[in-house]
């Protein structure tokens, strides 16, 4: 692994990696955690059903559930297309055909910016196997709370069980690297001064650039967190 590609071999898991698989041309990723013997735990809804956002999106790009239908169910998972909440799947249900990666914790900023695609590392460290895989087995059985794109997505549900931190600031988009970075690329080019568009093209490129980075860096897990109990019940 490094900074071009998180890819990892099957065999070289380990129990409590969190792990993720591209969806739709790369668009977003999945994440969850491998706790052994073939299993993910991860945090999804089912097919079809609305995620927050109020739009198409929410039935195309940001489905997140197995990918056997009732048609054609996992012979050992049984039909998970419909679930939602956290789930326990084989591996091939969780990466739906993709390939695999693992998120990298305990990063350092150079390389933390150097990963311009958010989602795939973090500057916060990770707790032992033990613990994480204490958090996810918990959630399993009490849930996660509702789905949100911004707020409490897969992600957020990988890097909390990684982490036992939350982000709970009024400005901040929860603990998910995705939604992160793309909202700051949206505040990168809408918050540009005008007076930038007087300047060159490169200048202007730069000054995005920096922006982008900077939103990243400060919205970050690693930088913006609180602890949070792991024996209390999320609502």
């Amino acid at each position: 692994m490094g900074v071009i590609s998180n890819k990892i071999e099957r065999d070289h898991l380990k129990p409590g990696d969190h792990i993720y698989s591209w969806r739709h041309a790369y668009i977003y990723a999945h994440h969850g955690i491998y706790v052994g013997e073939g299993e993910v735990i991860h945090f999804t809804r089912g097919g079809g059903q609305e995620i927050g956002t109020g739009t198409v999106l929410d039935r195309f790009i940001f489905s997140s559930s197995p990918s056997h239908s009732e048609d054609n169910p996992c012979p050992r998972c049984g039909d998970q297309s419909k679930l939602n909440g956290v789930i326990s799947s084989c591996l091939d249900c969780f990466l739906w055909g993709g390939e695999l990666y693992r998120f990298e914790y305990g990063v350092n900023p150079i390389f933390f910016v150097a990963k311009a695609r958010g989602g795939t590392c973090t500057l916060a460290s990770s707790d032992l196997p033990e613990d994480v895989l204490y958090r996810a087995s918990y959630l399993l059985e009490n849930g996660f709370g509702v789905y949100g794109l911004f707020k409490n997505n897969c992600e957020d549900f990988a890097i909390y069980c990684k982490t036992g931190l939350l982000v709970t600031t009024s400005y901040s988009v929860g603990k998910s690297g995705q939604a992160t970075s793309f909202l700051a690329a949206t505040s990168a080019i809408v918050s540009s001064p005008l007076r930038f568009l007087t300047t060159s093209f490169p200048g202007l490129a730069a000054v995005g650039c920096g922006m982008y980075c900077a939103s990243r860096v400060l919205s970050d897990i690693g930088i913006l967190h609180l602890p949070f109990d792991k024996n209390v019940h999320l609502i």
